[in-house]
């Protein structure tokens, strides 16, 4: 059950529960939804326009951007909000309110971190451009306040907010002191700070000055879990001038030092960066995303969005159709979306009723989209499953190893077709497992020597 209402900012509610017992921050989380509650919240299923069927070409046309705001819930994301929530919830077990204290003046004096804690929860989110990994995390997020104000806790007063999450992007240039600012920007978004104005003068000081005072405001406002989007930057960066270790460096420090946990969203080429890196190994590991295969799982993703069109007159979907679709998207959700628009925009634009296999591929033609014909290893959107009932999830089977390339599917078949052979060709014998001596006798293409008296 919906513990706070959807909103950016709750007042703190705490639960009578004894593992929070004397920890505010830990009382006040929302609970953990279960996987309907947390797929009717994210789902966005758009009215069409009412007066559609009186719609000129011009007007269904202004009204396509419409498919951009269909969200379709999917297993993986539940995965993904499990995950996510089970770290920002591991940061305040960790960290008390006289833990906080001690770490903020050890940092203020520059003294070594007193800390028995465990290590604070990390990993990765990667998966191929366009798969949905962003916008699923934005949606996981939603569905819990990001900020939750303290007033009195157990009779006592407790004054403070607690900033359950901060989303960044890692920046382009792979900055120790851009990073710290764009955290500093997002928790002023958050809570309604200036701290990028009074802390203007630290632009010129040294990094780690800017990034010690990133440390004291992540622990002096609580933030419970800071995710990293775009970090495949930092492989890109590291490419050109070798900059990349004290970005890492630093998001390791600040996990370690404030106990705040960290996950990084990207690309597989940031894997790239996490094997080079012997101490990142170990906190980037998470779901690696791979596009749907050409099975039911994706005809359902299909059959969800197909009743937006806006054209004229409806087209049923066909398996043509939908294999179409699969080939020229990869399976890619956002391509799948993207020829889907567009092609009713042709349809519009040529003064046809119906959506066809030649206005579709007209479509595809003016995309000129490029699917990669491999993927690193993953699981496909197609393999997840969650189980309802208490146990867990699981994940379907992955497709290759960490490192191991994938060959990208296709509905409709690849390549030349089999070619008709002979009942006395030798490769069809060896396919079908016949003795090829007796093969060969059998169709006198055996020669023996003649044998001399």
């Amino acid at each position: 059950m919906q513990k706070y209402p959807l909103r950016q900012k709750a007042n703190a509610i705490y639960d009578n529960d004894s593992t929070s017992e004397g920890n505010p921050f830990l009382a006040a989380l929302p609970a953990l939804l279960s996987k309907e509650e947390f797929f009717k919240i994210i789902r966005s299923s758009p009215q069409l326009p009412v007066n559609l069927a009186e719609m000129t070409s011009e007007e269904r046309r202004q009204a396509l951007p419409l498919l951009s705001a269909i969200f379709i819930p999917l297993s993986y994301m539940y995965i993904i909000y499990d995950q996510l929530y089970r770290a920002i919830r591991g940061t305040y077990m960790r960290r008390t309110v006289l833990e906080g204290i001690r770490r903020t003046n050890a940092l203020f004096t520059g003294q070594k971190i007193p800390s028995y804690a465990t290590q604070a929860d990390s990993g990765s989110i990667l998966g191929v451009p366009g798969i949905g990994k962003t916008s699923a995390v934005h949606r996981c997020l939603s569905v819990m306040p990001q900020v939750i104000e303290h007033i009195k806790y157990q009779g006592q007063a407790c004054f403070c907010k607690q900033v359950l999450y901060l989303f960044v992007e890692c920046p382009s240039d792979c900055s120790v002191k851009t990073l710290a600012l764009n955290v500093l920007a997002a928790l002023d978004s958050a809570i309604g700070s200036r701290y990028i104005e009074s802390l203007a003068s630290l632009r010129t000081s040294s990094a780690s000055a800017l990034a010690t005072q990133v440390k004291i405001l992540c622990i002096t406002h609580h933030v419970g879990l800071i995710l990293v989007d775009e970090i495949q930057n930092a492989v890109i960066t590291a490419q050109k001038n070798k900059q990349v270790k004290p970005l890492i460096r630093f998001l390791v420090e600040l996990t370690n030092d404030t106990s705040t946990g960290i996950y990084f969203i990207g690309t597989p080429l940031a894997e790239e960066l996490f094997i080079a890196e012997e101490h990142l190994k170990r906190r980037t590991r998470g779901i690696r995303l791979l596009p749907f295969k050409p099975d039911g799982v994706y005809r359902n993703f299909l059959e969800q969005i197909w009743p937006y069109q806006l054209t004229p007159q409806q087209t049923a979907l066909t398996d043509k159709l939908a294999n179409k679709l699969y080939d020229w998207s990869g399976g890619i959700p956002a391509y799948i979306i993207k020829i889907f628009q567009e092609t009713q925009a042709q349809v519009l634009l040529r003064g046809e009723s119906t959506i066809s296999e030649r206005t579709m591929q007209r479509a595809i033609d003016i995309l000129t989209l490029r699917v990669p014909k491999t993927y690193t290893g993953g699981t496909s959107l197609s393999d997840f499953e969650v189980e309802v009932e208490p146990g867990g999830w699981e994940t379907g089977e992955q497709q290759a190893k960490d490192g191991q390339d994938v060959p990208r599917q296709y509905a409709n078949k690849r390549g030349r077709k089999a070619a008709q052979r002979d009942r006395e060709d030798l490769l069809a014998a060896y396919r079908n497992g016949r003795d090829i001596l007796h093969h060969l006798t059998e169709f006198g293409l055996l020669e023996r020597p003649e044998k001399k008296c």
